[in-house]
């Protein structure tokens, strides 16, 4: 037992810096807990392109049901990474089904929260993975005090904010956006 103090402390003041520095704040992520992810995004500053996106998709129905649904959420800092050409194909009404596998592809079934992908990645000796709605894997790894996405594409991106409760699920707000291989 005494072997496993010193682990268990320092994995104690991980996710103590960790959620202190990613907790949602009401400036940086305002979102009532009594709405659907859906509502939540349509009424978001941070998330115009994404609701875009959920709307050429056609998938409001399916972010305004009971879920529960892990939202990782590119803000619009994160949509404009990409050139104005890809944004451009992206809210095309044409790419129906692009626009889904995209918006699937930062989508997890479940609620998973800050402090359950934490203690995954403790099961998995540093690593989980999770398989999004769209079917590939994203893979939670710690960077410091931040939780880090890689997709299976090798693309990363931050979560900058996180644990932001919907009636139906959870948004984590992250700095990139992930585009499927099909995209």
């Amino acid at each position: 037992m005494k072997c496993m103090a010193v682990p268990m402390a320092v994995s104690l003041l991980l996710f103590l810096n960790l959620t202190s520095a990613q907790v949602n704040t009401s400036e940086s992520l305002p979102m009532n807990p009594q709405e659907t992810i859906a509502t939540n995004t349509a009424n978001s500053k941070n998330h115009t392109t994404l609701l875009a996106a959920i709307e050429a998709a056609e998938l409001n129905d399916v972010l305004s049901m009971d879920g529960p649904f892990t939202v990782f959420a590119p803000s619009d800092l994160a949509f404009r990474k990409l050139s104005d050409s890809k944004i451009d194909e992206l809210l095309n009404g044409n790419n129906k089904k692009n626009v889904q596998n995209l918006i699937t592809y930062h989508m997890v079934a479940g609620n998973l929260s800050a402090s359950n992908i934490l203690k995954a990645m403790c099961r998995g000796k540093g690593k989980a993975s999770f398989t999004t709605v769209q079917g590939e894997e994203l893979t939670a790894s710690m960077q410091g005090i931040d939780i880090i996405l890689t997709d299976s594409n090798g693309n990363t991106a931050k979560i900058t904010t996180a644990d932001s409760e919907q009636c139906n699920g959870v948004i984590h707000e992250i700095d990139s956006v992930f585009l499927p291989a099909k995209f």
